[in-house]
C-alpha cells in the first residue's frame, strides 16, 4: 500500500513581507501625492475662475456707470479728467436725485470706484471721496497694460488726455490673475461703453 507523498507548504518569509509592505507603501504614497496635487491644482483653478467672475461683475458696474455719465448737479461738463488708468466724470450712482462725481482707477492690484456727493450752496464737489474696491487681483500695472482706451465721435483713439470735450467712447481692458507665477495665464476682460448722454454734443 502506497502512502501519499508529503506536501511541503512554504510560508511567506519575513523578508518577503517587508518587501511587500514597502512596495505597498510606495504605491499608496504615489497615489496620495497625485490626489493632493490634483486637489491643489483644481482648487487654484476654481479660485482663479471665481476671481475672474468677481472682476467681471465689477467691470460691468464700471461700464454701466460710464455709460450714464451726465452733467453735474452744479452744471459742470460730464467728463472731468481721464488717463490710461483713471477716469473721473459725473453720474447718478444711487437712488437720490443728486449727481455724484465718480472716479474709477486702478491702484496696486485693485480696481476702485470713488464717489463724491455734492454739498453746500451753491452745490460743490469738495467733500471727501469714498472709495470702494470693485475688482481684485487686477494686474494691469505690473503687466504694463492700460486700463482704459478712449475714442472720439469719429471712432478715432484719443491720445491727448486734455481733449475732454472730444471723449465719447471708452473701452476697458482689465488683466486678472491671482498669481502671475502659476498657471493658468492672466485673463484679460474687455468691455466698452458709449457716453450716451453727451453723444452728439
Amino acid at each position: 500500500m502506497r502512502t501519499a507523498p508529503h506536501v511541503h507548504v512554504r510560508g511567506i518569509t519575513l523578508l518577503e513581507t517587508i518587501i511587500w509592505i514597502g512596495m505597498f507603501t510606495m504605491a499608496m504614497s504615489a497615489i496620495a501625492t497625485s490626489i493632493i496635487f490634483l486637489y491643489r491644482t483644481s482648487g487654484f483653478a476654481l479660485q482663479e475662475a471665481s476671481a475672474v467672475t468677481s472682476a467681471q461683475h465689477g467691470i460691468d458696474l464700471m461700464m454701466r456707470t460710464i455709460r450714464e455719465a451726465a452733467y453735474a448737479s452744479n452744471g459742470a461738463y460730464p467728463v472731468v479728467s481721464f488717463s490710461n488708468n483713471s477716469i473721473t466724470f459725473y453720474a447718478n450712482v444711487d437712488t437720490d436725485s443728486a449727481v455724484e462725481k465718480v472716479h474709477f482707477y486702478v491702484q496696486g492690484t485693485s480696481l476702485y470706484e470713488g464717489t463724491t456727493k455734492p454739498s453746500g450752496s451753491p452745490l460743490a464737489y469738495t467733500g471727501s471721496e469714498i472709495a470702494t474696491v470693485i475688482a481684485e487681483n487686477v494686474r494691469n500695472l505690473s503687466q504694463g497694460t492700460a486700463l482704459f482706451t478712449y475714442y472720439d465721435a469719429s471712432g478715432l483713439p484719443i491720445t491727448d488726455f486734455t481733449n475732454i470735450s472730444g471723449l465719447r467712447f471708452v473701452t476697458a481692458n482689465v488683466v486678472v490673475d491671482m498669481d502671475l507665477l502659476r498657471a493658468p495665464l492672466p485673463v484679460t476682460i474687455r468691455s466698452s461703453a458709449a457716453m450716451r448722454n453727451i453723444v452728439g454734443h
